[in-house]
C-alpha cells in the first residue's frame, strides 16, 4: 500500500471516528444505556434492523426502543415479547423480518439472561474468532459477510472509541472482520483495495487485511475511513 493512501486513510478515520458520528448512525441506540445488558441487548436488535434506507432504520429502532420501554433486559426478562410478537404472526415488523422472526431473536435472548449471563458469556463457550463465535450463537453462516453482525462485535469489542463501547474485553479488536456494506465496498474498490465490488467474506477478509496495515491490531478502525468518506461524499 503507498504511504499516501495509507495516509489519506488516517485522516479519514480521524476525521470521522467522533463522537459525532453517533447521532446519524444506529448507534445512537445502544448509547442511550449505561448497563451492559441493556447496550448488548439493543445494540444487537439494532444491528439486525440495520438494513436499508437510513431514515427508516432509525424510526424502526426507535419504535422498537419504545416497545421494550427503554428497559431492554427488563423487556426480555418479563417475556412481554411473547404477547407483541407473535409467533403464528407472519406480517411484517420490519421489511422481510416478521413478527414471528423477531421473535425468536427475543427467545435466544431469553435463555442466556434468565440463565444471569450477559451475551459475551454465552459466546465464550464457542469456538473461534468474535464472527464465529456470533454465528454459531445466531445459528447462522459464518461464511458469509455478515455485516450486521460485524458491525454488532466492532461495537462491543473495539475499545477506546468514542462510539464504540468495548465492554467484551475477553474479545481482540485484532480478530474484528470489517462490516462490508455498500458504500464500504465502493470506496474500498475505487481505492484499489479490491479488484470489484463483491458482497463476499472474501471481500470483506481482503478489506480487513488491507485496514491492519493501516491500522495495525485495530483494523475496523478502518470502517470509519471507508464508511465515513463513502456515506458523506455519494
Amino acid at each position: 500500500m503507498k504511504k499516501t493512501l495509507k495516509e489519506q486513510l488516517q485522516r479519514w478515520a480521524e476525521e470521522y471516528h467522533k463522537a459525532a458520528f453517533i447521532k446519524n448512525d444506529p448507534v445512537q441506540f445502544p448509547h442511550r444505556y449505561s448497563r451492559k445488558e441493556d447496550i448488548e441487548i439493543c445494540g444487537l436488535l439494532t444491528a439486525l434492523l440495520s438494513f436499508g434506507n437510513r431514515k427508516q432504520i432509525l424510526k424502526k429502532v426507535d419504535e422498537l426502543d419504545g416497545i421494550m420501554q427503554h428497559e431492554p433486559l427488563q423487556y426480555v426478562l418479563s417475556r412481554q415479547w411473547q404477547e407483541d410478537f407473535k409467533s403464528d404472526d407472519m406480517c411484517s415488523f420490519y421489511r422481510m423480518v416478521s413478527y414471528a422472526t423477531f421473535r425468536t431473536y427475543f427467545e435466544r435472548l431469553y435463555i442466556v439472561y434468565a440463565d444471569g449471563k450477559t451475551l459475551e458469556d454465552a459466546l465464550l463457550q464457542y469456538k473461534g474468532i468474535p464472527m464465529q463465535k456470533l454465528c454459531a450463537f445466531w445459528e447462522v453462516s459464518d461464511r458469509s459477510p455478515q455485516k450486521k453482525l460485524n458491525m454488532f462485535l466492532r461495537w462491543m469489542v473495539r475499545r477506546n472509541s468514542e462510539v464504540d463501547f468495548g465492554l467484551w474485553l475477553r474479545m481482540d479488536p485484532s480478530q474484528l472482520i470489517i462490516p462490508l456494506d455498500t458504500h464500504v465496498c465502493r470506496m474500498a474498490c475505487q481505492l484499489g483495495l479490491i479488484e470489484k465490488e463483491t458482497f463476499s467474506l472474501t471481500t470483506a477478509k481482503k478489506i480487513t487485511e488491507a485496514m491492519e496495515k493501516v491500522f495495525p491490531g485495530d483494523p475496523c478502525l478502518g470502517d470509519f475511513a471507508l464508511f465515513g468518506y463513502g456515506v458523506n461524499h455519494v
